[in-house]
């Protein structure tokens, strides 16, 4: 793993207002530079941290895209997640000091170390840390409640529309297109995350582009019709009323 060590300073980021709190003083913002003082680079495919292992840190995404998951009992890899430039990852280990999935860079990547014990202690101290530290927690929570409805009562078009939706929109909040994106990840690793076969995904989106919702090519793809998108997302909500 390459591990590197460099002077971060969150007062400069361009990420910053997604992963740091709004309205910080100066030497507020001081204090929080000392914490995040490390930033570690990780090659794709690497892993930043492993199922088991103690917690120490948490991370900001600087660039890159990674993926979370875990075995599943027959030795399968069960994707949980998918965290992008300015999210915060390694949630998963505040409740009993080890992670309990896998951490694997989807591209080369850079993150933030902010040690959990000294984020801890700052943010008693920094009010708008300590809530900007429990909004994230919360967002996580309301993520995986999301994750679950889709899984429990979806079926294979909502799931892969609600999935493309949401990758975009959190692209857009970072300033890149809302229309057009490259997978990060394969077509397996998003039916492992949606609970969907590999063969149903290519031919959902196929089934897309055929009715020019979007329009693929490997792993471009582009969003020819987002309300379409939008609507076949809605039906699932229409049937349940």
């Amino acid at each position: 793993m390459n591990l590197q060590t460099i002077k971060a300073s969150c007062s400069n980021c361009n990420l910053r207002e997604l992963c740091m709190p709004m309205g910080l003083d100066d030497e507020q913002m001081e204090r929080i530079d000392e914490i995040v003082a490390t930033r570690r680079k990780i090659k794709r495919g690497g892993l930043l941290f492993r199922n088991g292992e103690d917690f120490t840190s948490l991370y900001a995404i600087r660039t890159g895209f990674f993926k979370t998951s875990v075995a599943t009992e027959d030795g399968r890899d069960q994707v949980t997640g998918f965290q992008m430039a300015g999210e915060i990852i390694g949630l998963d280990g505040i409740v009993n000091d080890h992670h309990t999935c896998d951490a694997v860079a989807l591209e080369d990547a850079e993150v933030c170390v902010m040690p959990f014990d000294k984020l801890e202690q700052l943010s008693r101290e920094v009010t708008a840390l300590q809530n900007h530290v429990h909004k994230v927690m919360s967002r996580e929570i309301v993520r995986e409640h999301g994750v679950m409805l889709l899984l429990g009562s979806m079926r294979a078009e909502e799931r892969l529309a609600a999935f493309v939706l949401n990758l975009v929109q959190r692209l857009a909040a970072r300033g890149f297109s809302k229309s057009e994106l490259v997978l990060r990840m394969t077509r397996e690793e998003i039916g492992s995350y949606l609970g969907l076969k590999l063969e149903t995904v290519s031919r959902t989106f196929s089934k897309f582009a055929e009715e020019g919702i979007v329009e693929v090519k490997q792993r471009h793809l582009r969003i020819l019709d987002t309300e379409a998108l939008k609507r076949i997302v809605n039906s699932q909500q229409c049937r349940a009323d």
